[in-house]
């Protein structure tokens, strides 16, 4: 027989975010463009980790190509040699990811990943960051999302800005935009 909470809700095991929300953050996805100006908002994911004895799960989703690029890459590669360079290029990101992690701990808070239990997990996926982050942050079970506020990667000003705002609004799980933007001048 399932006991019953003094609201009358009947305890479970697998709860919706919202009542996962209310006993406190305890995976925070730190969602990443891995462009220069995201160092403010890992600083605040593990800020936040800190204080609410979290873990981070770091991702990156990398866009696929625009129907343009995948004809020029069709066009000089074979389709294996595509795969293979597609599945080397997320490792390579992967690699990029775990060393900035290292780098910033280092630099933030003394220590290597190894020795913090911030960071639980690293990840890194194809698709769209808009539908994909969301997606992701229900699948891993993730309290809150932490996304910068905009980008100045390669394809310029305002595309996480675009992300965030994707995000935002399709997302069950209360996001935190931090703001990253640098107008240079």
């Amino acid at each position: 027989m399932s006991k019953s909470t003094p609201s009358g809700r009947k305890k479970g095991k697998d709860k919706p975010n919202k009542d996962r929300a209310a006993e406190g953050t305890r995976t925070i996805l730190y969602a990443t463009d891995l462009g220069q100006h995201m160092r403010p908002v890992f600083r605040q994911a593990i800020a936040m980790a800190e204080c609410r004895r979290a873990s981070i799960i770091m991702l990156h989703v990398a866009e696929p190509l625009t129907a343009t690029g995948m004809a020029v890459v069709e066009a000089y590669l074979p389709s294996d040699q595509y795969e293979r360079f597609q599945h080397d290029g997320l490792q390579t990101i992967l690699a990029r990811m775990r060393q900035r992690i290292g780098k910033f701990c280092e630099d933030e808070i003394g220590c290597c990943p190894d020795e913090s239990a911030l960071v639980s997990d690293v990840v890194v996926k194809h698709g769209r960051p808009g539908v994909e982050i969301p997606r992701l942050a229900e699948q891993m079970r993730a309290d809150l999302i932490v996304m910068g506020s905009c980008s100045h990667g390669l394809l310029g000003h305002g595309l996480l800005g675009s992300t965030a705002r994707r995000v935002i609004q399709s997302s069950a799980i209360p996001v935190l935009v931090v703001p990253n933007c640098r107008h240079a001048t």
